[in-house]
């Protein structure tokens, strides 16, 4: 049998520990950043989304022509109900020359930091010089990975959190005073972000929300919209992104799942790959808004599984998956059970 290397959920848990999360996470802006200024050699498409009452299943493909990506992922938003993570998902990098799956991994864990090196890739280029505060809107899975990349990355160093759920803001709370952060929990998201430089919105609500209005925010905020992530959920008002510099990652996709579904087809945004680049600028002033209306693309999960990849095996951490049959007359498939029976 073909053994198929694999990282699994608690391998990459103990990857991420040992090499460390802020270094796991600028690897993986490093790679990202990599792969999107050669955006134009990966086969793109929007993923493949099965919607249901509950939630979503989707399918992300993407290939560079030598190697082929996807992940599968779901995104049910009352999963805790069932004691199960809102968001679930594993990925897989093949060989296009044959097919030949290359690389398994979880990507439940590696999907959060993946997310939080993508936030701060765009930070780097839209938030105003000197930003030191950050307005956490919605403190699920996600949060404690967004507020680790941008302390690191941007110096971020106050933090404001909101949620609707006290719990999910205690434990926050709780693991950034350990980490030795500024903390201040608030009652209202008006309240988060009065004195935030970077407001990051990652609400799970699959609904047309309003979280962010235009009225709550100061000349010069930096907008991390990364909670809208499908049709008919959204986490800002019109208005706010009608007086922005919006920025998106695949702008097909983005028209369909980010917060830009609600405007017109020809509303004007900056698709990532074009401002580092070069081709287009980031911020432009210093009392600009900005927006990255982020949803996720498949081309940083290609990203974080090559990364990934290699990580795990400088560090001796990946695993063997007996998911291919070998065969020496690769036409006899039938052969392989009477193989079987005589083992």
């Amino acid at each position: 049998m073909m053994n198929t290397p694999f990282l699994s959920a608690q391998g990459a848990a103990i990857l991420v520990s040992r090499h460390g999360l802020s270094r796991c996470i600028r690897g993986l802006h490093d790679a990202i950043a990599h792969d999107f200024k050669r955006w134009e050699q990966f086969e793109k498409s929007a993923r493949l989304a099965t919607h249901s009452a509950e939630g979503v299943i989707e399918i992300m493909p993407i290939s560079d022509g030598q190697t082929y990506g996807f992940k599968y992922v779901n995104g049910h938003p009352n999963n805790h109900r069932h004691e199960l993570p809102t968001v679930m998902a594993f990925g897989v990098l093949a060989s296009v020359q044959t097919g030949l799956p290359q690389f398994i991994s979880e990507l439940t864990l590696i999907t959060a930091l993946r997310t939080a090196a993508t936030s701060v890739l765009a930070a780097s280029h839209l938030a105003k010089p000197g930003a030191r505060s950050m307005a956490l809107i919605g403190n699920g899975a996600q949060s404690e990975f967004q507020a680790v990349a941008f302390h690191e990355a941007l110096g971020i160093d106050r933090f404001y959190l909101y949620d609707t759920d006290l719990f999910a803001t205690e434990r926050l709370t709780h693991h950034l005073n350990e980490l030795g952060f500024h903390v201040t929990r608030c009652k209202s998201v008006a309240q988060a972000v009065a004195r935030a430089d970077v407001i990051t919105t990652a609400t799970a609500a699959k609904t047309r929300a309003h979280v962010l209005t235009r009225d709550m925010l100061r000349p010069g905020v930096h907008i991390n919209a990364i909670g809208g992530d499908c049709p008919g959920k959204t986490e800002l008002h019109p208005d706010v992104l009608g007086n922005a510099r919006v920025f998106v990652e695949y702008e097909p996709q983005t028209r369909i799942e980010g917060d830009i579904q609600q405007m017109p087809s020809d509303f004007p945004v900056i698709q990532l790959w074009e401002v580092l680049t070069g081709f287009a600028l980031g911020r432009t002033h210093a009392d600009q808004i900005t927006v990255f209306d982020s949803v996720g693309f498949a081309l940083e999960d290609f990203s974080a599984l090559r990364y990934m990849h290699e990580l795990a095996e400088e560090k001796g951490e990946l695993e063997y998956l007996s998911l291919i049959p070998h065969m020496s007359n690769p036409k006899n498939l039938y052969g392989l059970i009477s193989k079987a029976e005589c083992a």
